[in-house]
């Protein structure tokens, strides 16, 4: 699952770290702090319990449960986390009218994100709508069966959010309460308020402004991140095969990372009124243009523009 930029956004520290660990995993850097030593055999489960998720969904790799069912398509058992996962792209695409669809994985493989990692579109391979979601995918529970038509399924908009999800809660079950789980800038964070600084697109060095969280996730997707040439970028329209272009910056607040990382994707194509009708967030949008957009009740700073 190696869409590792799809944030753009780092804790903003009023102290310094009491106990923490970093890896590299699923194409990213993982920072994992707490107020409690983390013990060897919790990081080895954290190590485990991402491994788990990825062998399940990374489209990167060829022993992977996904990529499985795009070899030989037919009946597949997910594990219990995937109920929640494909519930919610149920919805989402749903209110972007397909525009987030998880079969959008050969799109992005044609213009060059794929296993091996290219980064170069395949002139061969004309941009094209996905399959969809409803009608290439029958889905009973956790058991989905899949056809020639349904292709590579790709969960990138939702994912990482939703293992920091996991990883956090993992860690509550070991014993630790106040903690900052960030992979690539996906965080979910446990116990004291927490300060997030929101960073621009248009550079990297400065910051748009500041979210608050306390026992929620924030999560990003911003086009500048993960981007290999002109108009080419992770962040696609399932309806079309092509990478949008008006929105570049996007962050969601909500009680799950899971929830979080979807709805920054979703974001891209949809008006925040209509989200905001199925799912309890806030939210903040940078467009190509530099205007910034945020929702009424975001907790944080929106810095002004220097225009001068």
């Amino acid at each position: 699952m190696r869409r590792s930029t799809k944030s753009s956004l780092r804790p903003v520290p009023d102290r310094e770290p009491q106990f923490f660990f970093e890896r590299e995993a699923i194409g990213t850097h993982w920072y994992i702090e707490s107020t409690r030593p983390i013990s060897g055999l919790t990081q080895a489960k954290v190590d485990a319990r991402i491994d788990e998720f990825d062998v399940t969904y990374s489209r990167f790799r060829s022993d992977s449960l996904v990529s499985a069912a795009r070899k030989t398509p037919g009946r597949y058992q997910f594990p219990p986390d995937a109920a929640d996962l494909f519930a919610l792209y149920d919805t989402l695409d749903r209110l972007t009218d397909g525009a987030v669809n998880p079969l959008v994985g050969e799109g992005l493989e044609a213009l060059g994100y794929d296993a091996e990692y290219r980064l170069t579109q395949d002139r061969t391979r004309a941009p094209h709508a996905a399959p969809s979601w409803q009608q290439s995918v029958h889905r009973d529970g956790t058991v989905i069966t899949t056809t020639p038509q349904t292709g590579l399924i790709d969960v990138g908009a939702a994912g990482k959010g939703y293992l920091v999800e996991i990883v956090s809660a993992l860690l509550r079950a070991e014993g630790h309460d106040d903690t900052i789980v960030d992979a690539g800038g996906d965080i979910v964070a446990t116990g004291a308020p927490k300060v997030i600084g929101l960073e621009n697109p248009f550079d990297s060095h400065q910051a748009v402004g500041t979210i608050e969280i306390q026992n929620a996730a924030v999560c990003a997707s911003g086009i500048n991140r993960r981007s290999w040439g002109v108009g080419l970028h992770h962040v696609v329209d399932a309806r079309t095969g092509v990478p949008t272009s008006g929105v570049v910056a996007t962050w969601a607040v909500a009680e799950r990372g899971l929830v979080a990382d979807g709805l920054a994707t979703a974001l891209f194509f949809a008006d925040p009124v209509i989200l905001e009708g199925a799912f309890d967030f806030t939210w903040v949008r940078v467009f190509a243009d530099g205007t910034l957009t945020y929702s009424s009740g975001l907790r944080g700073q929106i810095f002004e523009r220097d225009d001068s």
